[in-house]
């Protein structure tokens, strides 16, 4: 675990427990405000900027750094952290300084779509803190980006000011190549709406409050992407596949195969094991096989739990329905799944499922 000593002692944790196997946990007072943020950073590739972002997210006060996933084919690596509202919000600003300027958009390039070098910033409501709380924290620290460090910064999901920019992908159409004519056409929230040098470098943010978010990949037995992005066109919820779950096709060069790429926003409406089953049967129709999957950052409790009830209908232990729910999505196809560093309660000290 890596948390700063002064939160360790703080309010939001009573006494410490230890799990099976003396792992050290701390039991969090669920009655405190709790706040995860996943900052998107456009750099997969180079360990001394990502050193240095996971170094700034260990020291901060008040709040934990429950980890980092880098992809160098994607060159992207999604951060955790999690925390006392105010104390996140402070910390992702000097996330995002950092991050700018160690990262520069205009030698960028991978296999994920971005828009900037922190391509998005979510805040996700925990414990004891609304949505609607998490929308103003999101604009606030938007407003700070935009105007103190003059990065272009687009709202989105709950803090959005307009309807259409509630969407993602809507932002971020054209990628950074896209930018200069964005600024004009489609003007920022906060930040110059002319591509400035620092703009340029920075690339824009994507900054926001959503409720909880599942990266979820397919792998595909091919190494050719356009299996799967028709796998992706007819599982998503847009095209009307499965509502829940927006999804792209893509090569991922450091696993070798194809992937079917996913973003589960309501992991009750769209089960992991639904949409694994779902590639499957497309993949199956296009004489391929979808053999594994892949969880990028940190899953619920729930979401495991719930695929490892599809998988073994008869198991009531918690700690066994995780492993068949390992099994039958063949989590650990193409990396290591270790529940305590994957599962969000797990890893952030909970005692229970938080959703």
């Amino acid at each position: 675990m890596y948390y700063s000593k002064s939160f360790e002692k703080s309010k939001y944790f009573s006494e410490e427990i230890f799990y099976p196997g003396r792992r050290r946990f701390l039991r969090y007072n669920v009655n405190m405000p709790f706040v995860e943020a996943v900052p998107n950073v456009s750099e997969g590739k180079n360990p001394a900027v990502l050193r240095a972002l996971e170094e700034l997210l260990r020291a901060a006060p008040d709040m934990r750094f429950l980890g980092a996933d880098a992809n160098p084919a994607a060159n992207r690596t999604v951060f955790t952290l999690a925390g006392e509202p105010d104390a996140v919000t402070r910390t992702l600003f000097d996330f995002i300084a950092l991050s700018c300027r160690l990262i520069d958009m205009r030698t960028q390039h991978g296999a994920h779509p971005r828009l900037g070098a922190v391509d998005v910033c979510p805040l996700v409501p925990l414990e004891g803190i609304s949505l609607e709380e998490c929308a103003r924290l999101a604009r606030e620290l938007g407003r700070r980006v935009g105007t103190e460090l003059g990065v272009p910064v687009y709202l989105y999901e709950a803090a959005a000011c307009a309807p259409q920019r509630k969407n993602l992908a809507f932002i971020r159409k054209g990628e950074y190549e896209s930018l200069n004519e964005k600024l004009r056409t489609l003007p920022p929230d906060f930040g110059p709406h002319t591509l400035t040098e620092t703009a340029a470098k920075s690339g824009a943010c994507v900054i926001g409050a959503r409720n909880i978010l599942i990266a979820f990949n397919i792998n595909l037995n091919t190494q050719d992407p356009a299996p799967a992005k028709i796998i992706a066109a007819k599982i998503r919820g847009s095209s009307g596949g499965l509502q829940g779950v927006k999804a792209i096709g893509w090569y991922m060069e450091n696993f070798a195969r194809a992937q079917v790429s996913c973003n589960i926003t309501d992991f009750r409406t769209a089960p992991l094991h639904a949409v694994y089953e779902a590639c499957r049967k497309e993949a199956a129709a296009l004489g391929l096989k979808a053999t594994g999957c892949e969880l990028v950052g940190l899953v619920p409790l729930e979401a495991l739990l719930t695929a490892g009830r599809h998988y073994a209908p008869r198991e009531t232990r918690e700690s066994a329905l995780i492993s068949s729910a390992v099994r039958g999505l063949h989590l650990e196809e193409v990396k290591p799944f270790d529940p305590r560093e994957q599962i969000l309660e797990y890893k952030a000290g909970f005692q229970k499922s938080v959703f």
